[in-house]
């Protein structure tokens, strides 16, 4: 889609967040106390992305996972804050979601970082 056609689509701060890679403020999400089972799903194209038994609080202000769904999303490289940080976006529309660092719990040690402005939740 084009700029403009995302622009219709999602809100201000979702097309911020989902196609100009932007970021929340932390603490900000009514996601971040999300206890439901159910799935979450890409704002952007409603790809799930992660189930709630992926979900943990990792106390950093962001809904966290550690993992994703098979196949939901692609990475590149991102040196924005000068160091190298594994940025992810969804593999259905390219939109921007976070970053995926090493200090996340057992059993994949991995935290997958979620702008939740990019997610939409529903429960089971």
């Amino acid at each position: 889609m084009s700029n403009e056609a995302w622009r219709e689509k999602l809100t201000a701060e979702e097309f911020n967040i989902l196609r100009e890679a932007g970021t929340e403020s932390p603490f900000t999400s009514a996601l971040n106390n999300e206890k439901r089972a159910g799935t979450y799903y890409c704002a952007g194209c409603d790809q799930p992305l992660f189930t709630s038994n992926m979900n943990f609080d990792s106390g950093t202000g962001w809904p966290s996972f550690f993992e994703s769904i098979e196949g939901a999303f692609e990475t590149k490289t991102d040196f924005k804050i000068v160091y190298p940080r594994t940025e992810y976006h969804c593999a259905g529309c390219g939109g921007h979601h976070g970053h995926v660092f090493k200090d996340g719990p057992a059993p994949t040690g991995k935290r997958w970082c979620n702008n939740g402005i990019a997610l939409k939740f529903i429960p089971d």
